[in-house]
């Protein structure tokens, strides 16, 4: 969606900015770091953030993230743990 947006090259803390001046009351992230580097105090945007951005991943398991987008409050991270299957790298 960032890309969509013209909003690809922008840090976080521009993008969380652009994000809420936008009128996004949450975003759906992977960057697990976000939370260390990113402080949400005072802000309306609230962030979800997934242990993968594997897409096969995601989509058997989107009722997690949608249970989550419900429940986040405003300014807050909530990690979401999706089931990752073993996968071997030969």
């Amino acid at each position: 969606m960032a890309a969509l947006l013209g909003w690809a090259r922008l840090s976080n803390g521009e993008l969380l900015r652009e994000a809420e001046n936008a009128g996004f009351d949450c975003m759906l992230t992977g960057d697990r770091n976000i939370a260390y580097q990113q402080n949400l105090a005072g802000r309306k945007i609230a962030l979800v953030v997934l242990n993968t951005t594997r897409r096969a991943d995601i989509l058997p398991q989107i009722g997690k993230i949608v249970a989550a987008l419900e429940q986040v409050a405003e300014g807050a991270y909530l990690p979401v743990a999706l089931d990752i299957p073993w996968r071997h790298r030969g």
